[in-house]
């Protein structure tokens, strides 16, 4: 069925955000200059941590791999949504489109979601056992984990452009959104798409659902060791060191979930759209 699919349809036309054409060009800057703050800033991080070898710690280790998630994550999708502003006809390939969506949904946003939640584990043994943290993340522990972190990326991605590789399209290839996602590309399957909604579902509840979890639990210990320090200063210490990661945790994963675990009859897909530029491009200029 696949070949019949790819045969049936060789391109996408991406609708991209909107129609209005007195917004294109303001968006265009908009847009480019978040990604100019993301590539800047992650390839910045890159570079200091890899030069400095003070910094050769599991803390910025998982940051270092968070920075490179996030700028590969931004270079998928936001070049191409750009080029949506500026041409009358977005296409991409259908080779193209499975592309996209392979490392966008969902090899970069699985990734993102454990190596968030390695971070939130680092964090927790940093604050509640530090005498043994050297020991606790160890660099076998620390490469497991990662390994962990790309398995998941690998699995979301294989389990997500799988599901649609098998669907059929018909003569519609307009995709209702800037990027090749996988919500939009179900509403033009001709044959019924129930299974694959379902699976959507399960994959992303699993993406979501268990990182989510570790993560709570992680806080739920560290939140607990800062109200037994006794000093102020200990405390706000303890709490600015993982601030900037509950942030970011709470934008990704909370817009995450209201884009993919909500039915499409609450949140339509042009909503959907404004709903995706959180965990696409706002989430990677605010994670570190």
């Amino acid at each position: 069925m696949a070949a019949d699919n790819a045969s049936s349809v060789t391109e996408f036309v991406l609708a991209g955000l909107t129609n209005e054409p007195e917004l294109q060009m303001p968006l265009f800057f908009l847009f480019l200059g978040f990604y100019v703050v993301t590539v800047v800033g992650n390839l910045g991080l890159l570079t200091l941590i890899g030069l400095n070898s003070h910094l050769h710690i599991p803390m910025y280790f998982f940051l270092l791999n968070l920075s490179f998630i996030d700028f590969s994550f931004s270079t998928a999708i936001i070049p191409k949504m750009l080029m949506s502003f500026v041409s009358k006809k977005n296409i991409i390939s259908y080779a193209g489109c499975m592309t996209q969506l392979f490392f966008f949904c969902f090899f970069f946003v699985f990734s993102e979601s454990f190596i968030l939640s390695a971070m939130a584990y680092d964090c927790y043994v940093a604050i509640c056992k530090p005498l043994l943290y050297t020991v606790t993340m160890s660099p076998q522990v620390c490469f497991l984990l990662l390994l962990g972190v790309y398995g998941m990326g690998v699995f979301g991605a294989v389990a997500h452009t799988g599901n649609i590789l098998f669907l059929t399209f018909c003569a519609d290839n307009l995709v209702n959104h800037y990027m090749c996602d996988i919500l939009p590309l179900l509403e033009l399957s001709c044959n019924s798409s129930y299974i694959n909604v379902l699976v959507v579902f399960i994959v992303v509840t699993i993406g979501i659902g268990v990182p989510i979890v570790a993560i709570f639990i992680s806080y739920g210990f560290i939140i607990s060791s800062i109200f037994h320090i006794s000093s102020i200063e200990g405390r706000s210490k303890a709490f600015s060191t993982c601030s900037s990661h509950i942030i970011a945790v709470s934008l990704f994963f909370g817009s995450g979930a209201f884009m993919y675990l909500k039915p499409p009859s609450i949140l339509p897909l042009d909503q959907g759209k404004v709903s995706s530029l959180f965990y696409t491009i706002v989430c990677q200029c605010s994670t570190h």
